[in-house]
């Protein structure tokens, strides 16, 4: 069982989350339909200091040391056709909370994980910085 972890960095535009992924051919990115409620939840509980200028999400579809929440699949948002998205259920802070994820989803794994672990970090984390 590999644990393969990525990262992206959200950060606060036009009145909710984006991230940008050159790699993934990625550029603002928005988070929306509960997943930005989510993100929200988790950088305010944590208490991630500036996250509007950006964060550190770490995430995988296996469980990693330090993960603050775990999603879990629900449904597709068109049956069938996994280009529509995915809903995922989430507890955050004591609270039950549903989030849309949307293709893009796909630019990380090749199909919708069950589970995926998440872990919000302040970019000033980082050794050095």
């Amino acid at each position: 069982m590999s644990n393969s972890m990525m990262v992206i960095n959200p950060y606060w535009h036009m009145g909710t989350w984006v991230f940008d992924d050159p790699q993934a051919e990625l550029q603002q990115e928005p988070f929306v339909s509960g997943a930005d409620d989510i993100l929200t939840e988790l950088v305010t509980l944590y208490d991630i200091p500036n996250a509007r200028d950006g964060f550190k999400l770490l995430f995988s579809d296996n469980p990693f040391p330090g993960c603050q929440a775990k999603g879990t699949w629900l449904r597709e948002e068109i049956p069938g056709d996994p280009l529509g998205g995915n809903w995922y259920q989430s507890e955050v802070g004591g609270r039950e909370m549903e989030g849309w994820l949307c293709p893009a989803l796909f630019k990380y794994f090749d199909e919708a994980p069950k589970e995926f672990y998440v872990k919000v970090e302040s970019l000033s984390a980082d050794p050095g910085v």
